[in-house]
C-alpha cells in the first residue's frame, strides 16, 4: 500500500461537523488530532465539538423527529437498502482508512465493514415488519389493541475497537424504527464515522435525522444532551465504568437506555472436545481485532489432561502470527490503540508473570514506532492474577486449567461480567448443561465467533443490558402503546 493511496483514502473523508444536513466547523473552530496508531503520526484533524454544537445537533434531531416518525416505512427501509449497497461497494477505501486509524489488519478491516453493512441491510428489511396486535377482551365487550411507535430523539456514543459496525448497530434499527439521532464516535477513530454518515446522506437520507459530532470531551459535549428533556434515548457501547455514569445521569429524564459494556470471556475446553478445533476457535475469539473486543476470549479454562497440549498449540499458533502495521501484505495483529491501552496490557501481563506465570509466547511489548504488543500465551497462572480478573483488550492468552464440570463453570462464572462464553465439547448433553449454567447473555458452542447481524447481541451482569440486531434489536427504539376500544 503506498503512502499516496492512504493520503488519498483518508483525504476524501470529511472533517467536519454533521449537523442538520450541512458539513459544519465546530462553534469554537477547534480541531482535535487523529493519529495512525503503528506509526503514531497525525494522519488527519476533525472538528472538536463545544456543548453549543451539541445543543444544535438536538435541535437539528427533534425538529424532524414527528416528520421523519411518520416516514414510509418502505423508504425508511430503501434508505437502509442503498446505504449497505454503497458501505459494499465501497468496502476497500473504507477498511483502509478503519485500518490507517484504529490498526486492525486490512482483512479484518474489510471483515468488519462487510459485518457492518449486514445491520443495515437487515434493518431495511425490519422497517416494514413493525407490528402490534388486535384482540378481544377477555370479558368479550372491547378490544385490546396494540401499536410500535419510534421512541423519539436519540442519543449514540460509539466505541474506537469497532468504528463502523458499533455505528451500523445503532443506527440502522433507529433509521428503520422512524427515530431520528445523535452519534458521538470515539476521538480516537472519528474518520470511519464521517465517512459513514456521508454515505447515508447520498443514500437519501433526509435532512436531520442524523447528526454527528466528533470530539475530544465526551462528558461536555454529552451533559447537554442527555440532560435535555426532549431526548429520549441513550446507546451507549464501551467501559462499564462509563455506562454506569451514563446510566446516572439518564435517570433524571428517566431515559430508555441500553448499555453494551466490558467483557470478560471464558473459554472453556472439555477433555473430549477436539483440542485442534478448540486451538482455532481461540485463535477466532483471542486475536479478533488484536484482541481488542469485548467478546475477546480473555481467560481458557481448559481440562487439566489436556491443558499443556491446548497451551502449547495455541501458542505456536499465535507465535506464527505476524505483526506490522495493518496496510502491510501477511500482516495479521496491528497495534493497539494508543499507549495507555499498550501499558495496561504490559502491566497485567507483568503482574501474572510476578505471580508464577510462565511465558510461552511474547510476553513484552515491541520497541519503536507503534503500540505494539507480541502476541503472548501464559501457563500456570495464579487464581489471584489481574487479568483473570479484569478486561485485558490486548492480544494475551492464560490458559488456566480445571478437575471437573462444576469447577469449569463456577471458574467462568466467578467475573462480574456477563457478555460471552465459549464452550467446546463433543457432547451434547454437557454442551446443552453448560450452556444453561453460564452466566452470559450469548454462548459461542464449538465456534470462536458470535457476532452476526441477525441475533441479539448483548449481556447480562456488568455487561450491561439491552440488545443489538436480530429481530430483538428494532424494539430498543419502539414504544408499545396500547388502545382500549369499546363496542
Amino acid at each position: 500500500m503506498s503512502a499516496t493511496q492512504e493520503r488519498t483514502a483518508v483525504d476524501a473523508v470529511p472533517t467536519q461537523l454533521f449537523i442538520g444536513g450541512e458539513w459544519i466547523d465546530a462553534s469554537g473552530g477547534a480541531t482535535l488530532d487523529v493519529e495512525d496508531p503503528s506509526t503514531g503520526e497525525v494522519i488527519a484533524s476533525v472538528a472538536d465539538a463545544t456543548p453549543d454544537d451539541a445543543k444544535a445537533a438536538l435541535d437539528a434531531a427533534c425538529a424532524v423527529q414527528e416528520t421523519w416518525a411518520t416516514h414510509a416505512p418502505r423508504e425508511r427501509g430503501e434508505i437502509l437498502r442503498r446505504a449497505y449497497e454503497s458501505m459494499v461497494a465501497r468496502a476497500d477505501e473504507l477498511a483502509l482508512v478503519m485500518t490507517l486509524e484504529m490498526g486492525k489488519p486490512l482483512a479484518e478491516s474489510k471483515a468488519e465493514v462487510t459485518y457492518a453493512a449486514e445491520f443495515l441491510r437487515w434493518f431495511s428489511e425490519e422497517a416494514v415488519r413493525i407490528e402490534g396486535r388486535f384482540g378481544t377482551a377477555p370479558n368479550g365487550v372491547g378490544r385490546l389493541i396494540t401499536m410500535k411507535q419510534p421512541v423519539g430523539p436519540c442519543y449514540a456514543i460509539t466505541p474506537w475497537n469497532f468504528p463502523a459496525a458499533m455505528g451500523t448497530r445503532k443506527i440502522g434499527p433507529a433509521i428503520a424504527a422512524g427515530c431520528t439521532m445523535i452519534i458521538k464516535p470515539a476521538q480516537q477513530t472519528p474518520l470511519s464515522m464521517l465517512a459513514l454518515v456521508k454515505i447515508f446522506e447520498e443514500a437519501g437520507l433526509p435532512a436531520g435525522v442524523l447528526n454527528v459530532l466528533t470530539a475530544s470531551s465526551s462528558a461536555e459535549v454529552s451533559a447537554p444532551i442527555i440532560g435535555d428533556p426532549r431526548l429520549r434515548k441513550l446507546t451507549f457501547t464501551g467501559s462499564t465504568a462509563v455506562g454506569i455514569k451514563l446510566v446516572e445521569q439518564s435517570a433524571p429524564g428517566l431515559l430508555r437506555t441500553s448499555m453494551e459494556l466490558g467483557g470478560n470471556a471464558p473459554f472453556l475446553v472439555f477433555a473430549d472436545a477436539d483440542v485442534d478445533a478448540a486451538v482455532e476457535g481461540a485463535v477466532i475469539a483471542k486475536m479478533r481485532n488484536i484482541g481488542e473486543a469485548c467478546t475477546a476470549a480473555n481467560r481458557f479454562h481448559v481440562a487439566s489432561s489436556i491443558a499443556d497440549e491446548f497451551a502449547e498449540k495455541l501458542a505456536r499458533k499465535l507465535g506464527e502470527m505476524k505483526v506490522g502495521r495493518g496496510v502491510e501484505d501477511d500482516v495479521k495483529v496491528g497495534p493497539l490503540i494508543d499507549a495507555t491501552q499498550r501499558g495496561k496490557v504490559a502491566e497485567l501481563v507483568d503482574d501474572a508473570k510476578d505471580k508464577g506465570a510462565s511465558v510461552l509466547v511474547g510476553g513484552s511489548e515491541r520497541e519503536g514506532a507503534g503500540y505494539f504488543f507480541d502476541p503472548t500465551v501464559l501457563a500456570g497462572v495464579s487464581p489471584d492474577a489481574r487479568l483473570l480478573k479484569e478486561e485485558i483488550f490486548g492480544p494475551v492468552a492464560p490458559v488456566i486449567g480445571f478437575d471437573d464440570e462444576e469447577a469449569a463453570i463456577a471458574a467462568a462464572n466467578d467475573t462480574e461480567y456477563g457478555l460471552v462464553a465459549y464452550l467446546y465439547t463433543n457432547d451434547i448433553k454437557r454442551a446443552f448443561r453448560v450452556s444453561e449454567k453460564l452466566q452470559t447473555g450469548m454462548i459461542g458452542l464449538n465456534q470462536g465467533l458470535v457476532s452476526n447481524a441477525a441475533a441479539p447481541f448483548g449481556g447480562v451482569k456488568a455487561s450491561g443490558f439491552g440488545r443489538e440486531g436480530g429481530r430483538e434489536g428494532i424494539d430498543e427504539y419502539l414504544e408499545i402503546k396500547y388502545i382500549a376500544m369499546a363496542m
